[in-house]
């Protein structure tokens, strides 16, 4: 019998219904996750498609690889709330798009979503422009836009009202070229030859021109425009004459009645970061109906993981070196042996020991995916892969197994590494 085997709780993503993720254990339902997100939201598919799920259905997404293809086991994809600014996000002949130099056919090609709705961008001049005014009410947007190569392959993300500012992206090789000023850009391989191309701007308010551009004349095929007030790209939101939000997802077990009544308790997280603030969470060991009862583990900077434990308003916080990179997938346990102590393991190492730390007694009920608290909920999340519980602290051996990668190849995707 391996460790996992002896959980209290063990959620794996597998199944769903609606408003619920069903646990591996325990088998009675009582571990089962209530799961809310009003609105819809997109997922991709084990197809490897963009797939739009209903109001409250969870998102099991599947990562995709460096190729584009779908791998692995789904996460279950807890997502803050974000807006897509950019109007008619995939009819690029409606509202406030225009073009400079460039024309539009829609309805060209199979697009990231299976359908053939994706459009046929031509320049007819250098550097042909398709854009949309855009007002900033804060200093950083993320722009992407999913792209493939026609007759053309080098683009751009531009800002035609600070034009220093771009990412230039090569669709024949999957690179990126160059950038300009504040702007600063990624590519994520979706399969079929295309890219979903983003672009990270830092600039002052008002109001500008976020668009997208053929740098020779020639055709590119185009899908799905998104702006977002962020500094990270998140799943894609269609919008129509207007912008849309898509909602926070919420996955919570309160109460948990097979919770632990007092320490020792051991919890491990598998999952993606995809963002830095104190209160963006793994998890959260939480009291219901309380907004001050909480034992956490978030991200707090790349270089700093906290560890937070608060009774009545009052916390502790333990500030631990440890370097991340947003989209890494990190194995986390910890367990909480006392009310004074504590040992934190990531990835087969321990991170940390605390043995005399700030008392703070139990008084904790229920177990928050990707969240720090339902009550004065700040609407941080990350997405979780697995989620375990023990009613007992793991020995030092366990947490190390735990942790630990199967294989190279498991820690190199885990760590983002490329494999030549």
């Amino acid at each position: 019998m391996g460790v996992k085997d002896t959980a209290n709780l063990a959620m794996i993503p597998a199944a769903y219904a609606e408003d619920k993720v069903y646990s591996v254990v325990p088998s009675d339902g009582d571990g089962d996750f209530t799961f809310t997100r009003s609105g819809s939201g997109t997922r991709i598919n084990k197809g490897g498609y963009i797939e739009t799920m209903a109001e409250n259905v969870p998102r099991l997404n599947y990562r995709l690889d460096a190729d584009g293809n779908p791998k692995g086991c789904p996460e279950l994809l807890l997502e803050e709330s974000r807006t897509n600014l950019f109007t008619n996000s995939n009819s690029f002949t409606s509202g406030n798009w225009f073009k400079s130099g460039a024309t539009v056919l829609a309805n060209q090609t199979i697009s990231p979503t299976g359908e053939n709705n994706a459009s046929l961008l031509t320049a007819t001049v250098d550097n042909g422009l398709l854009a949309e005014f855009n007002e900033w009410t804060s200093t950083q947007r993320t722009a992407s836009f999913f792209a493939k190569k026609n007759a053309s392959s080098i683009v751009e993300i531009y800002n035609a009202s600070s034009p220093g500012n771009f990412v230039r992206y090569d669709l024949e090789n999957g690179a990126i070229l160059s950038n300009g000023g504040a702007m600063t850009g990624e590519m994520q391989n979706y399969g079929n030859g295309w890219y979903r191309l983003i672009a990270t701007h830092s600039i002052a308010s008002g109001t500008n021109t976020f668009g997208f551009r053929i740098t020779n004349a020639g055709t590119i095929y185009i899908f799905g425009a998104q702006i977002e007030e962020a500094s990270t790209v998140s799943s894609y939101i269609p919008t129509e004459a207007s912008a849309i939000t898509r909602n926070v997802d919420s996955s919570y077990n309160q109460p948990f009645g097979d919770l632990a009544s007092d320490y020792p308790i051991t919890v491990y997280w598998k999952g993606r970061i995809t963002n830095y603030n104190g209160f963006n969470s793994a998890f959260s060991i939480y009291k219901n109906g309380s907004s001050g009862e909480f034992l956490i583990v978030s991200f707090n900077t790349s270089s700093q993981i906290l560890v937070r434990r608060a009774i009545s308003g009052s916390e502790d916080i333990d500030y631990i070196s440890h370097t991340t990179q947003i989209g890494d997938v990190k194995k986390i346990a910890i367990k909480f042996i006392s009310a004074t102590t504590l040992k934190l393991y990531i990835d087969g190492i321990e991170i940390f020991n605390e043995s005399s730390g700030t008392s703070k007694p139990w008084d904790f009920n229920s177990v928050l995916i990707g969240q720090l608290r339902v009550s004065a909920d700040i609407g941080k999340r990350n997405p979780a892969d697995e989620l375990f519980v023990w009613n007992k602290a793991l020995t030092d051996a366990e947490m190390v197994d735990v942790t630990s990668y199967n294989t190279f190849a498991e820690m190199a995707t885990g760590q983002q590494f490329t494999i030549q």
